[in-house]
C-alpha cells in the first residue's frame, strides 16, 4: 500500500453538511466531502490517525523572506495552544498572476490569493505538502472499510469514527487516511482476479470485498492488536464468520502486507499503541480457523 490521502475529519463532523460554494473555504471542503463520497462508492481501507492538535495562530502576522517566496507562518501547537511557526517555501499554483499572493489566516485555514488562483491550505495541508523539520508520528486507532452506501463517513457520522473523535479531540486533531491497496496474489492458476470467470463485473466485485475483508483484519490485528478495544463481540463473531468462509474457498495460505506512503511528508511516519514508528510497515498474516496472527518481518537492505 503507497497510494494514500489524508483528511482532517475533524472538518467534516464541525462544519455544516453544505458548504457554500461561493466562498472559497466552502468550495475546499465540498472537494473533500466529494473525495470521501467517492471513496465511499469502492471497496477501500481507511485508517483513523490521530496528530497533535495544531491551529495557525490569527493574532500574529505572517513574514515574507527576502526576494522569496518564503513564508513564515504562526501556529499554536498541542492541547496547550503553545506559539510555534514554520517556515515553507511556496509554490506557485497553475494559473497564477502575481509573483506574491495576499495572505488570510484563520485558525484552521490559509488563503493565498495568487491573482487568478485562491489556495487554500488547512494547517495539515501546509505541513504535509511543504518541508519542514517536524517528525512527529500519525497514531493509528482504526481500521474500516469505506464501501458504505450511507456515505456515512463523508457526512462525518460514522459511529466509530464518531466516538474516537470525541475521546481525543481535547488535545488532537482527528484525520482520515484513505488507502488503496494494490494487490498480487500467486496460485497455481495464477492471480484468480485474471480468470476470465472472475473478469464478470459483478464477479470482480464480490472478489474485490474479500480481498478488503482479509486485508482489513490484517491490518487491525497489526495496528490495533491481537484483541482490539471498541470492537464488539457481533463485529467480531462476524469477522471470524467471514474469515474462516474466505480460507476454505481459497485455501488461502499466508498474506504479506507492506505499508509505506509515498505522499505526506512527516505524515507517512505511522506507529500506534503496538506498533513502532515506521515510514515502511512489512509483516506476514496467517489465518487459522477465522483468527488472524502477524509477524512483523525484516526490512529489505535500502538501495
Amino acid at each position: 500500500m503507497t497510494d494514500g490521502k489524508f483528511h482532517w475529519y475533524d472538518l467534516l463532523a464541525g462544519f455544516p453538511d453544505k458548504p457554500d460554494f461561493r466562498e472559497p473555504i466552502g468550495r475546499y471542503l465540498r472537494r473533500m466531502q466529494f473525495d470521501l463520497e467517492a471513496a465511499n462508492e469502492r471497496p477501500l481501507l481507511y485508517c483513523v490517525v490521530t496528530r497533535p492538535r495544531m491551529r495557525y495562530d490569527p493574532s500574529r502576522a505572517t513574514q515574507w523572506g527576502f526576494f522569496s517566496l518564503k513564508l513564515t507562518v504562526p501556529l499554536l501547537s498541542g492541547a496547550h495552544a503553545t506559539r510555534d511557526s514554520v517556515t515553507v517555501e511556496l509554490k506557485p499554483p497553475f494559473g497564477a498572476t502575481v509573483k506574491k499572493p495576499s495572505v488570510i489566516l484563520t485558525e484552521n485555514f490559509l488563503n493565498l490569493n495568487w491573482g487568478g488562483v485562491i489556495e487554500v491550505l488547512s494547517v495539515h495541508d501546509l505541513l504535509m505538502q511543504y518541508v519542514h523539520d517536524r517528525k512527529l508520528a500519525s497514531q493509528v486507532l482504526h481500521v474500516g472499510q469505506t464501501l458504505d452506501p450511507e456515505g456515512r463517513l463523508a457526512k462525518g457520522r460514522l459511529p466509530a469514527v464518531q466516538r474516537l473523535r470525541q475521546q481525543h479531540s481535547e488535545h488532537s486533531d482527528t484525520l482520515v487516511l484513505v488507502l488503496q491497496p494494490e494487490i498480487t496474489a500467486s496460485s497455481p492458476d495464477g492471480d484468480p482476479a485474471d480468470l476470465a470467470g472472475n473478469q464478470i463485473p459483478d464477479v470482480a466485485a464480490a472478489l474485490a470485498r474479500i480481498r478488503m475483508d482479509v486485508l482489513e483484519a490484517a491490518l487491525i490485528c497489526y495496528f490495533e492488536g491481537p484483541t482490539p478495544a471498541g470492537r464488539y463481540g457481533e463485529e467480531k463473531e462476524r469477522r471470524r464468520n467471514r474469515l474462516q468462509e474466505v480460507q476454505q474457498a481459497w485455501e488461502l495460505d499466508t498474506l504479506e502486507v507492506a505499508v509505506e506512503l509515498e505522499a505526506g511528508g512527516s505524515y507517512r511516519y505511522l506507529a500506534s499503541e503496538h506498533v513502532a514508528v515506521a515510514r515502511r510497515h512489512l509483516f506476514r498474516c496467517k489465518l487459522a480457523d477465522g483468527c488472524v496472527s502477524v509477524a512483523k518481518l525484516p526490512q529489505p537492505p535500502t538501495a
